[in-house]
């Protein structure tokens, strides 16, 4: 399916599912194997850009340690179309309440189609700093995640780029997996006296300078390199995101409510997944920068029993009541 199309005119289809599903990560499509699993005509619509992409293996999963994050999602595809859910290749670009218990949802190809109720599992993007190297690096020798990466580069020397936020905790994490590990403060402010302790008592050796880009010979990053063209040997570089950007531009939209955190605003969801809309859920990293593959899977999960617990009963409350199915 094209999503080219420039024409902002929208062609409105017969097609009114159960549930749409936005997003085809983990979540959505835990989310959706729970939904055709329960009977539920289930449409998922992927914009295929899973925040995992540049890594080569996942981790942490039961069962699944070790397996490529694009082959996961294939397995997951094929899984939820042996319950009758259908996977469509797409960008969703807005949703509106249709005045019949449901949403129209526009695609960037003109076309819109119907759901009861939406799950809406768009995850993040991280926007990385601007070192040179850092996002030709990314997911190979350049991480973020000890618990997702840290196993396979344990014990290598360890160069961490301080995040200006809590410049010291990703240093004190690593020393778990190396006892090589030098933090950069780069453009961080100068540590507590508390910090600085607890580095030193985790033998983290701190090195003051901004950090203009790391070292690479023969495909392999070797250094890092200062703005006083200092280099410092390095094997592995662990560096946060700039700034986290949640994929939420349907739930504001729809005018979904948003909660504070220390990472910026997310969309506020109960422990079902439900969002401040009627009819609305969300899973996974459009919720929160934390949840990672097997946490999604379960927010997932969780989501789509919701969803359809609430159809369920809302159509055997109108039964009773006399009114029209939605």
């Amino acid at each position: 399916m094209s999503t080219n199309v420039r024409s902002t005119e929208m062609t409105q289809t017969d097609e009114r599912y159960d549930v749409m599903v936005v997003g085809g990560g983990a979540a959505g499509l835990s989310a959706a194997l729970i939904l055709g699993r329960s009977r539920r005509r289930t449409l998922v619509v992927d914009a295929g850009e899973p925040r995992n992409a540049p890594a080569a293996h996942m981790h942490g999963v039961l069962s699944r340690d070790g397996m490529s994050p694009a082959a996961y999602l294939e397995a997951g595809r094929r899984e939820i179309a042996e319950y009758g859910v259908e996977w469509r290749a797409g960008k969703v670009t807005g949703a509106t309440p249709d005045g019949r218990d449901g949403f129209t949802v526009a695609l960037a190809d003109g076309t819109a189609v119907g759901a009861r109720r939406l799950v809406v599992t768009t995850g993040l993007v991280d926007e990385l700093p601007g070192i040179d190297g850092v996002a030709e690096r990314w997911g190979r020798d350049v991480l973020h995640c000890p618990y997702c990466h840290g196993w396979e580069v344990r014990d290598r020397a360890f160069g961490v780029i301080a995040h200006p936020g809590m410049p010291a905790h990703q240093a004190l994490m690593l020393s778990n997996w190396s006892k090589d590990v030098t933090l950069f403060l780069h453009t961080a402010d100068e540590l507590s006296a508390h910090d600085a302790a607890l580095l030193d008592a985790a033998g983290v050796t701190v090195v003051a300078g901004e950090v203009v880009g790391l070292v690479v010979e023969d495909d392999r990053l070797t250094g890092v390199r200062l703005a006083d063209d200092r280099v410092v040997a390095r094997e592995v570089v662990f560096v946060g995101a700039d700034r986290l950007v949640p994929g939420d531009s349907v739930l504001r939209q729809l005018g979904a409510a948003l909660r504070e955190t220390p990472f910026g605003e997310f969309v506020a969801v109960d422990e079902t997944g439900r969002t401040s809309v009627p009819g609305v859920w969300a899973a996974g990293n459009v919720t929160g920068p934390q949840e990672q593959v097997v946490n999604a899977v379960g927010l997932g999960y969780r989501a789509g029993v919701a969803v359809n617990n609430e159809l369920l009963l809302g159509d055997l409350e109108d039964a009773v009541a006399g009114r029209p199915r939605g």
